[in-house]
């Protein structure tokens, strides 16, 4: 039964395997995200681990939104493993440091999928990771503005509590 499933499927095979590729990045997101909430609620920095955990949810929302639309599309979707999840940062602004390069090499896997998409002519599938794409703007520009903070601020005296107290404020609003 299942090979007549899969026959009927307009995914091929380099495209679900991107994709649960994709299914892991976000999955190792989500991981390095509750890392960070964890490190930053015990060194005190409560607004901030409460942005991590936020993030830590909605990367795996991503995660599981992928894994359900290669299911939906007759493909297989697997539960991946997550390693190797750095537990201990230098301080607060390493923390959004890796944060940042967490979303960039987001975006460029992101957009790999595309670019392979748009190649093998899966335009449904280049069309479902929209999605995706634009939500990279919102999550790069997020935590440039929080990094902005610390060259703004400062990290000496106060600085850094009032850093973190200023991390709820920031929004995205070009949408």
């Amino acid at each position: 039964m299942r090979d007549i499933v899969r026959q009927k499927t307009s995914l091929t095979e380099e495209i679900e395997n991107i994709l649960n590729e994709q299914i892991k990045l976000e999955a190792k997101a989500s991981a390095l995200y509750l890392a960070m909430a964890s490190w930053c609620d015990q060194h005190g920095f409560l607004y901030s681990s409460e942005f991590f955990y936020k993030q830590s949810g909605e990367e795996r929302e991503h995660m599981l939104k992928i894994f359900k639309y290669v299911n939906d599309v007759g493909g297989k979707a697997f539960s991946p493993e997550v390693a190797g999840i750095p537990q201990d940062f230098e301080s607060l602004k390493s923390v959004f440091i890796g944060g940042l390069e967490q979303e960039i090499a987001n975006t460029q896997a992101l957009n790999r999928v595309v670019d392979v998409c748009y190649k093998v002519k899966d335009y449904t599938t280049a069309n479902f990771m929209q999605w995706f794409l634009k939500e990279q703007i919102e999550e790069e520009f997020i935590f440039r503005r929080a990094l902005e903070l610390f060259e703004v601020i400062g990290e000496e005296g106060v600085g850094t509590y009032m850093i973190d107290k200023k991390i709820p404020d920031i929004k995205y609003t070009h949408d």
